[in-house]
Parts: C-alpha cells; structure tokens; sequence
C-alpha cells in the first residue's frame, strides 16, 4: 500500500479543494484533472489503475463521487481516500447550501435563469471531455477500437433516443467487454 508523506497528503487535499469549485456537473467533470494529477504529474497511480479505479466506482450503487476516494486510496491508502473525499465534497457543499438558500428565493429572476442556462453547456463539455479521457485508451488499442467506437457511438444514440437507464449500457457494455467482443 502506498503511503505519502504528510506535505503530500496536505497537498493532495488542497488539490482536491480547488477541484470541488471547478466540478460543474458533478466530480466526474473534473476527471481529466485528477488523471493528469494522479497519473501524469505526480505519477503516484497508472493509467490502468486510474481507469479501473472510476469504472468501479461508476458500477457500485451510490453517488458517482465514489471514485474520488478510491483514487485517494490508490494514492495512499486511508489518510488519502479521507484527504480526497473531504476535500472535493467540503467546498461544494458549503457553496451549493449557500447559493440553494439564495436562489430558491430568487429563482424568477433574468440574473439566476441565464446563469442556469449557462451552466448547461460547460457541464455537458466537462463530461464529454472526461468520457473522451476514459476511451482514449480503448480507443488507442487496435484491438479494441472498433469495438469501442460501436459502443460509444450506440451509447449516445440510445441516450439520445430513449429514456432508457444508463445502468442498463454499462452492463451491456461490461457484457461485451468480459465476452471479448468489445
């Protein structure tokens, strides 16, 4: 198990707290950060590893955040999961309480709808953007990128078409994947 020491695990935090005010959309928004973090910079997990570690939490019942403590751990164990998760969801929740309470009261207004309004398309590129970091891999591989690009392709149609769960394409997907065919 991987351990840091104690200026790392404060750094990590840190990290972690500024990432919360830039996660628009949830903190899947901000996974191309964490993976340039993680992998790239600081070079304390591996692409597979990081990979792994957001399609684990993605398919465990609850919140999509869960994959910020299991990175954590990654890192460095407990004290790095506790670090991550407090420092991602501490900032946005004591921001969302204060602006919820400011703008439930003011929700009519021109200045509160444009800023909702607003607030669509910057979370619909922050999730493109870190949906476009989880396939880079697969989509690299000659071996799976065919593959890939079906599913990904079918994905979006069916999200597009359907009101159809997104539980039901990941288990389509991971019946693929473990059969070999994607």
């Amino acid at each position: 198990m991987n351990t840091l020491p104690a200026g790392e695990l404060l750094a990590l935090f840190l990290h972690f707290l500024t990432l919360s005010l830039l996660s628009i959309g949830g903190a899947m928004s901000t996974a191309p950060e964490m993976h340039r973090y993680f992998v790239v910079e600081r070079g304390w997990i591996g692409e597979a590893d990081f990979t792994t570690a957001i399609a684990l939490a993605q398919a465990a019942p609850g919140p999509n955040v869960l994959f910020v403590p299991v990175l954590g751990f990654q890192a460095a164990g407990l004290p790095g999961a506790a670090a991550a998760l407090v420092g991602i969801l501490l900032p946005s929740t004591l921001l969302s309480l204060g602006v919820s309470r400011w703008g439930s009261s003011r929700r009519d207004t021109p200045l509160v709808r444009a800023f909702t309004a607003g607030l669509a398309p910057v979370t619909v590129g922050l999730v493109f953007a870190t949906g476009w970091l989880l396939a880079l891999p697969f989509l690299g591989d000659p071996t799976h990128r065919n593959g890939a690009l079906v599913l990904i392709v079918l994905t979006a149609l069916v999200t597009l078409k359907t009101k159809l769960a997104p539980i039901w394409m990941i288990l389509v997907g991971a019946a693929l994947g473990a059969a070999g065919i994607a």
